[in-house]
């Protein structure tokens, strides 16, 4: 299954004209003809079939015949993870963890942060391409990055958890967590937290938590904890 995407199409668009790119892919790469079948999403839980009405190359539309809509889970992840310093690295993160399942990412800046200036635009097009192929028919939010500090401001609903690699008092967050709630995750930069961002984020509710017996890596903590709440939440 080849899944296209196309965030302004709702359950009331009847017709679809592709950009002059994805035409040409369509047309052109894939062979597609008058007549054969697409599957579109708009990232928004919306599944379309449509068949080709015109097969051109610098304008291909598709007429929608047909539409499905799959409800959200009964949970949303929302996983704020420090930039790293290779931009490769954190890319992979995003793709996994779209592939696993979570729904809202910001990237936080702190204070031992390597990285204090993001582009997100990449990072865009890096969960779209993980979405289509992952067949998910909802699009990760990706926020805009904000400093720690104006980040623990927010109000942050369910469960609130702080990953850090201080030996102190932590809890296992596989055992801390609870099917079907709401969840915030933090994971700090290759140099983790700060003693005072840590002390920040536990007046401001979060539960400090360990993700196993070994030290990791910024993005594979990340796709731990996603890979934690996705197994919790499928029991």
């Amino acid at each position: 299954m080849q899944l296209f995407y196309n965030p302004d199409i709702d359950e009331h668009t009847r017709q679809l004209a592709f950009s002059k790119d994805e035409s040409k892919h369509i047309v052109k790469v894939l062979r597609k003809s008058i007549g054969d079948e697409l599957q579109i999403t708009n990232g928004k839980g919306w599944l379309f079939n449509a068949e080709i009405s015109v097969a051109d190359i610098k304008n291909c539309i598709a007429i929608i015949t047909s539409r499905t809509y799959q409800n959200p889970k009964n949970y949303q992840l929302h996983l704020a993870v420090a930039p790293t310093k290779m931009n490769d690295r954190y890319e992979w993160f995003l793709e996994k963890a779209t592939e696993i399942g979570v729904d809202v990412i910001t990237p936080i800046i702190c204070d031992r942060s390597e990285r204090k200036v993001v582009k997100t635009d990449r990072f865009e097009k890096i969960l779209q391409s993980a979405m289509k192929q992952s067949l998910h028919y909802y699009m990760p939010q990706l926020n805009e990055p904000i400093l720690l500090k104006g980040f623990l401001q927010h109000d942050v609903r369910g469960q609130k958890f702080i990953a850090h690699c201080e030996e102190t008092n932590r809890k296992s967050l596989k055992k801390e967590l609870i099917p079907n709630q709401d969840i915030t995750i933090l994971i700090g930069p290759e140099g983790d937290f700060s003693s005072n961002e840590i002390e920040l984020a536990i007046k401001n509710g979060f539960v400090p938590v360990t993700l196993g017996d070994t030290r990791l890596r910024t993005e594979t903590a990340a796709i731990v904890a996603c890979h934690s709440v996705a197994f919790v939440n499928e029991l």
